[in-house]
């Protein structure tokens, strides 16, 4: 049975042109890598609340996310402090002030 603290994920490729690496050790416990080319990205989207896709020219990623977990991890990345000149301003306040969990 899966903890619900634990996302599964997909990638789908037009063409393997677009896996750049690879990498599966046969070894338990050590990482696995996959690397590749999205392409230009064309779409975000929230699919039945709980699938998020991020579609590119050359392949979608897919992720079992759904909105409470992405404004828990927006609102958690939201406080970056950046300089500006001689001014410091929040970056990002604008996403967690204005996003309403709606990501089409």
């Amino acid at each position: 049975m899966r903890d619900e603290t634990e996302h599964w994920f997909s990638i789908e490729l037009k063409s393997k042109e677009f896996l750049r690496n690879l990498m599966i050790s046969n070894r338990t416990g050590e990482s696995v890598l996959l690397e590749g080319l999205l392409g230009e990205l064309e779409e975000i989207s929230l699919v039945e609340g709980g699938l998020l896709e991020v579609r590119g020219s050359n392949g979608v990623l897919r992720m079992d996310v759904n909105e409470e977990d992405l404004e828990t991890l927006l609102t958690r990345l939201a406080p970056r402090i950046v300089k500006k000149g001689s001014e410091v301003e929040n970056r990002s306040a604008g996403i967690s002030e204005s996003w309403k969990g709606d990501l089409k």
